[in-house]
């Protein structure tokens, strides 16, 4: 096991907090989207998600053994 140090610390919660960023960023995205140009329908970005993270999840390895962790 690693020794906790505040090095080791900072490093950790700056990748969480830049992964926190990003996250919020896209979900902003989402929503403009769903105002924008789909009259606040919330419907077919969910969707669309859904599809496309299966899609993301899948092609690496050809499988979906990601979803087994759930």
């Amino acid at each position: 096991m690693k020794n906790f140090t505040i090095a080791y610390f900072s490093k950790n919660l700056i990748i969480a907090v830049g992964l926190v960023i990003i996250w919020r960023g896209i979900w902003h995205l989402l929503d403009i989207v769903d105002q924008r140009f789909l009259n606040g329908d919330t419907f077919w970005t969910a969707f669309g998600g859904i599809i496309l993270s299966l899609i993301i999840l899948y092609l690496p390895d050809q499988d979906l053994k990601e979803l087994e962790k759930l």
